[in-house]
């Protein structure tokens, strides 16, 4: 007999597909805000993957993915079950900010709590009647404001997540740290694996990062026997030249002005090399923004502008 799933008041039925509703606020004109969670199940047991975008309201091209995923009915699984969040802050995604409308970033109040915050309220439903259910997380974040984020998958430091994390084939992939209160962190004490992407900048949608982004989630989804695919589908990118990294480093600007970078994003440098070139808007003053580390540009700061310390590139450090 199927494990009985009941989710957000919803019984989930082997086999059947669902669209429900978090809804736990107004906004302070008395308007309903919905937070849709999309569930497919199939008739045979499986693992639970849970696919997630917008933490953060501005960063859409994460959003995109899972739209894409979701339009293509990838995410209706030959085994276990699939749930789709395409957009978690529903909040900040109508007037395209980051935060949710308390001043929170809702990854930095979970597990939230029952009575707290919005913003932890919200984390608190969500990991208590979504992420429950979960065995796999696949989480979808880009770059902050104009910094763009070279396609990458961040992971705990353990075996089985660097399988996950080759299967899923993105360039890089990063042994990162649990950041305190974040999402990440608090899955993964609840015994959660997860994947977090990293790709784009916010406010902005692109082409490469969007296909890295769906062909990885295939490739897990096919990976752990939940979505299988045809011999001759074949979304794997990149994986033949991945890149393993823990220690990273920022390089900032030295000065204030107009910047314009030399680089491209994904490639190798070495100490020393010329990234980008910072001058004044008249003609008179020119300088060289040069690497503080051997390894590969992990991401770029597009903003013609910068002021001095501003973070202009990121250097992986492999190897």
């Amino acid at each position: 007999m199927a494990k009985e799933i009941t989710i957000l008041g919803e019984k989930i039925e082997p086999g059947k597909s669902y669209q429900i509703k978090i809804d736990i606020a107004r906004l302070h004109t008395r308007t309903k805000i919905e937070v849709p969670v999309i569930i497919s199940r199939a008739k045979k047991d499986g693992p639970c993957v849970l696919i997630s975008a917008g933490i953060h309201g501005n960063e859409v091209n994460g959003i995109e993915i899972v739209r894409q995923i979701v339009a293509n009915k990838f995410n209706v699984p030959d085994a276990g079950m699939i749930i789709c969040v395409p957009v978690l802050n529903v909040f900040g995604f109508l007037i395209k900010t980051r935060q949710f409308p308390d001043g929170k970033d809702l990854n930095r109040v979970f597990p939230g709590s029952k009575n707290g915050s919005l913003a932890s309220t919200f984390a608190h439903v969500f990991m208590n009647e979504i992420v429950v259910h979960a065995d796999y997380c696949i989480d979808y974040h880009t770059g902050g404001d104009d910094r763009f984020n070279y396609s990458q998958v961040r992971i705990s430091k353990n075996e089985e997540m660097l399988d996950l994390a080759k299967v899923f084939g993105a360039k890089f992939i990063k042994y990162s740290s649990h950041r305190e209160k974040s999402y990440r962190e608090s899955a993964n004490k609840l015994g959660k694996k997860v994947l977090l992407f990293e790709g784009g900048k916010s406010l902005d949608l692109d082409r490469y990062v969007t296909k890295a982004g769906i062909t990885g989630a295939l490739n897990v989804l096919d990976f752990l026997g939940v979505k299988k695919f045809p011999a001759n589908f074949s979304p794997q990118i990149e994986s033949t030249s991945q890149v393993i990294f823990e220690e990273s480093k920022w390089v900032r600007a030295n000065h204030s002005g107009m910047y314009r970078s030399i680089l491209r994003n994904g490639e190798a440098i070495k100490k020393g090399a010329v990234i980008g070139l910072i001058t004044d808007p008249y003609g008179f003053f020119e300088k060289k923004v040069k690497a503080t580390a051997t390894g590969y540009i992990i991401c770029l700061n597009h903003s013609p502008i910068v002021n001095k310390g501003d973070a202009i590139a990121h250097i992986a450090i492999s190897g």
